[in-house]
């Protein structure tokens, strides 16, 4: 079959979905909507897991995150009791890594307001998100943190409990809309603290924010002194260049020595490191993809008989006209192709409107809700289209041989 042939048979196949345009529609309705819900889906699940890489990357691929409860991302439901009646990790433990663990370079750690209610504010300007930490003085190099005004606290100013702070540039835009706040003096939870630096805008968040940006960041002999009832400790340890690996396992043997966890029992804290997040988050969207999938073949499936109905339909409706195709010299391969077209241009076409508003949606949800991350990934795009048009080789084969084994003597003769 010759070119000018296929085209032909393209241009009849649009001719024909043209000529019943509402009943094209409802036909490949289906497949639209299986389309439509694996690509928005894989755009949402591709632009959190892009948020995700970025955010561990800007803590550092040599560090190992450690904390009493899970870390990894979660499905849902609430944590085991078990998890929850951990002891918290405590700053010895940090200092005893630093101490005793040859493969960690540094350590430090966040201390946590879980149990105290913390305002913030600044003459009438009050902070409504943000992230209160205290952390030791090497946090900023640790945690690859960076000042874009002002400076850090020292260790001398943690050392003494002074009461200084650093802002996200969230809580400076909250605090200090219209002023440059190194310098000023902020009251939290009542108690004047000094503004001494404004770290950099960070580059990506889960879900729009990595906390980074709302963070708000005192000594923590200052913590400990406003909050010494406050005992939930988070860990970040840096490894030596090329010793991550080692470093993970000196540092698992010391904390279940520590915490007197025995050989035959699992470890009653969470170590992490940025492959593992990225691992666990892959796991996770694995199984959201599976769900997605099997949800859009049930739209398929439903486009993929409404193709093969209607095409049986059209077999019937055209019985006369494949009657003088084969009269004039057309072959049963002919026909077939012919049919086959069709079915394929059918579904190829409610590809193109799923894909077209699936990128649509996805724009949309950019848009009305931008703490939403979302990545229209390009083989989510071709793999909708190429399964839509697939939809319909597969089922417009029972037409097509159907057509092609009509008689033509009988065919002309159908009225």
């Amino acid at each position: 079959m010759n070119g000018f042939q296929q085209k032909e048979n393209v241009a009849m196949a649009l001719q024909t979905l043209l000529a019943h345009k509402f009943r094209s529609f409802l036909t490949i309705l289906g497949i639209i909507i299986g389309v439509l819900t694996v690509v928005v889906i894989a755009s949402i699940l591709t632009g959190m897991r892009e948020s995700i890489v970025s955010i561990v990357q800007e803590f550092g691929t040599d560090n190992i995150f450690a904390f009493h409860l899970g870390m990894g991302p979660r499905m849902g439901g609430r944590r085991p009791r078990e998890e929850m009646m951990r002891k918290p990790l405590k700053t010895e433990d940090a200092i005893a890594i630093r101490e005793l663990c040859p493969s960690v370079e540094d350590v430090t750690w966040q201390g946590f307001a879980v149990r105290t209610r913390v305002s913030i504010q600044y003459q009438g300007n009050v902070a409504r998100s943000f992230d209160f930490n205290g952390v030791p003085a090497n946090y900023a190099v640790v945690s690859n943190t960076f000042v874009a005004n002002g400076r850090f606290f020292t260790d001398a100013e943690d050392n003494h409990g002074l009461n200084v702070v650093v802002l996200g540039p969230d809580v400076r835009d909250a605090l200090f809309p219209h002023s440059d706040p190194i310098g000023k003096r902020i009251l939290i939870n009542g108690r004047l603290f000094t503004v001494l630096g404004i770290t950099e805008k960070s580059k990506a968040g889960a879900m729009g924010d990595n906390g980074r940006d709302g963070a708000v960041l005192i000594p923590y002999k200052s913590f400990a002194k406003m909050m010494p009832w406050e005992e939930w400790h988070f860990l970040l340890i840096k490894a030596r260049d090329g010793q991550l690996n080692t470093a993970l396992d000196e540092v698992e043997s010391l904390l279940r020595r520590r915490r007197g966890v025995r050989p035959n029992e699992a470890s009653n804290f969470d170590l992490s490191t940025a492959d593992r997040l990225i691992e666990q988050f892959d796991a996770i969207t694995a199984s959201v993809g599976l769900i997605a999938i099997a949800i859009s073949s049930i739209g398929l499936l439903v486009g993929g008989i409404g193709v093969m109905n209607i095409m049986l339909v059209s077999v019937t409706e055209r019985t006369r006209e494949i009657g003088v195709r084969k009269a004039v010299g057309a072959t049963r391969r002919d026909i077939i192709f012919q049919f086959l077209v069709e079915a394929m241009t059918l579904t190829g076409v409610g590809g193109i409107f799923g894909v077209a508003l699936a990128i649509a949606v996805s724009y949309l949800v950019m848009a009305l809700v931008p703490e939403l991350p979302a990545s229209i990934p390009l083989w989510a795009v071709v793999t909708g289209f190429l399964v839509s048009v697939t939809i319909g080789l597969v089922f417009g084969v029972w037409p097509a041989r159907k057509a092609a084994r009509l008689d033509p003597i009988e065919a002309l003769r159908y009225e």
